[in-house]
């Protein structure tokens, strides 16, 4: 049913979140606490298999994320099902040197977890019925947007048919192809990097003792990352024409070629379940902010998975954006929240994580692409570097683990 006021008009709502997978909901648990009135629109059920955050992805999540998500109170319900990470091992493929990281040489005991997609979005399901603020509309299907002076009109279609809501903040949290970032005609850098990703469980014949891999090759890393039990995730990136041929192989065809690209480092792969797969591309939007609306995670930057940073820096996107909002509200308890002036403090704070952090992702990518002699040697000669002076990887590590430039409070432990 619609929610109306007296007048007849949609009810008036403080944000509206277009998207509920990772990030969308993730900030929809960050801003319950403070008061403002949120409602999440998502055009797929969570328990649909089509749900496209929560599928049989491997969530590398970095230590500021768990932080993150232990401030939300989202990590009793993931804890269970995540898996520390307490060592990474990286190479080239057929190449020398390889780089050992260990959280010991920061005092600690793990650099983060790993944890299925699947089992965030169980999180998600347990946690959002919780939130008192927070309406929740789904299945919701966006089909319009009108962006006034004061408040925004958001259309889309439910199990009542056409419907609206309005908000004085749209949030734009839709993925890379974004209704939202295309009806504020905010203009978005593509790039196909010519590679596919297949994604599987595997149950090596070794215990992987929290040890994550990553194998730069020519078409994309081959990371294999712990998971509860004996399982372990694999990501092979290839050529997009030869994804579809992974995906067609029979289990033992596919164990061995995987083995052969992974040497022995966990004794033999014993079993693999089911695979899928997802083309990779770089989007990057041109702006963040309009006023009434702003873009985060995949809507405003999908990056390449090497290194695994796309999920964490749209989280930060999201803890930065609460404590953005409770920082204007508790200056000004009728402080207008979708200005663009509150929103441009936001986009202000995070670009030097957005930009080093898609620096790094596409210029590792297209590096380990390249062909040439000279560039075989500098990534050699990267990797010897990294192996062989602790501070190169201790830097590489705190960047890893989310802590780039200013954090926000909810990756501290803080409270908003």
């Amino acid at each position: 049913m619609k929610v109306t006021s007296e007048m007849g008009e949609p009810k008036l709502h403080d944000v509206a979140i277009i998207g509920g997978g990772l990030v969308g909901a993730s900030l929809a648990c960050a801003l319950a606490p403070l008061g403002l009135r949120v409602v999440l629109l998502e055009a797929v059920a969570f328990r649909s298999a089509s749900q496209p955050s929560y599928d049989d992805r491997t969530l590398a999540l970095s230590a500021s994320s768990c932080r993150i998500l232990e401030s939300l109170d989202i990590w009793p319900h993931l804890a269970d099902n995540a898996t520390p990470i307490r060592e990474i091992h990286v190479r080239e493929l057929d190449r020398p040197g390889r780089v050992v990281m260990n959280p010991r040489e920061l005092g600690l005991d793990r650099f983060g977890h790993v944890v299925e997609a699947r089992a965030f979005g169980a999180a998600m399901m347990a946690a959002l019925p919780r939130l008192e603020n927070v309406r929740s509309l789904c299945p919701a299907s966006v089909t319009g947007m009108r962006v006034g002076e004061g408040d925004a009109t958001i259309e889309y279609r439910g199990d009542q048919g056409a419907e609206q809501v309005r908000a004085r903040l749209v949030v734009g949290a839709d993925g890379a192809r974004s209704f939202v970032r295309e009806a504020l005609g905010i203009a978005a850098e593509t790039h196909d990097y010519g590679q596919t990703a297949v994604i599987c469980n595997v149950t090596p014949e070794k215990e992987h003792r929290g040890r994550a891999y990553e194998c730069f090759t020519p078409t994309g890393p081959f990371a294999v990352l712990p998971h509860v039990g004996d399982r372990c995730g694999l990501v092979w990136c290839a050529a997009s024409g030869d994804a579809e041929a992974l995906l067609g192989l029979g289990d033992a065809e596919f164990i061995d070629r995987a083995q052969q690209r992974f040497g022995g480092h966990l004794g033999r792969f014993l079993k693999v379940g089911r695979r899928s797969s997802y083309p990779l591309r770089l989007v990057r939007a041109a702006e963040d902010t309009r006023p009434r609306a702003v873009i985060l995670g995949n809507a405003a930057h999908a990056i390449h998975p090497i290194g695994a940073q796309g999920f964490n820096l749209g989280l930060r996107d999201a803890a930065v954006l609460a404590e953005v909002l409770a920082d204007a509200i508790r200056k000004d308890p009728g402080a207008d929240i979708g200005s663009l002036e509150t929103l441009q403090r936001y986009s202000e704070w995070r670009i030097p994580d957005q930009q080093g952090t898609i620096a790094q992702s596409d210029g590792l990518a297209r590096l380990f692409a390249n062909p040439t002699d000279m560039a075989a040697a500098f990534r050699t000669a990267g990797i010897l570097a990294h192996a062989f002076l602790p501070p190169l990887r201790r830097q590489l590590a705190v960047r890893a683990m989310g802590y780039r430039g200013r954090t926000p409070r909810l990756a501290l432990g803080e409270p908003l």
